[in-house]
C-alpha cells in the first residue's frame, strides 16, 4: 500500500476522476478503526467529497503514472 499524505493526487484503481486527498483518519461509524482518506474532486464547478479505502486508490507521480 502506498504512503499517502494530504494533498496527494489519486485516482480509484478501476478509474474515474483524479481527486485530492484532503483527510486522513478514521471515518468508521460502527465505532473500530477503520482508515479512510476523505477526497476531493470537481465535475466542471461542482465540488464532490467521500470517503475512500486506502487499497482502492492508486497516488499520482510527478510523471502521471500511478503507484498501486
Amino acid at each position: 500500500m502506498a504512503n499517502f499524505q494530504i494533498g496527494d493526487t489519486v485516482r480509484l484503481k478501476s478509474g474515474g476522476p483524479l481527486m485530492t486527498i484532503q483527510s486522513i483518519g478514521d471515518f468508521s461509524l460502527s465505532g473500530g478503526p477503520n482508515l479512510g482518506l476523505l477526497c476531493i474532486w470537481f465535475d466542471g464547478s461542482q465540488r464532490f467529497e467521500k470517503v475512500f479505502h486506502p487499497n482502492t486508490v492508486e497516488v499520482e507521480n510527478a510523471d502521471g503514472s500511478f503507484i498501486a
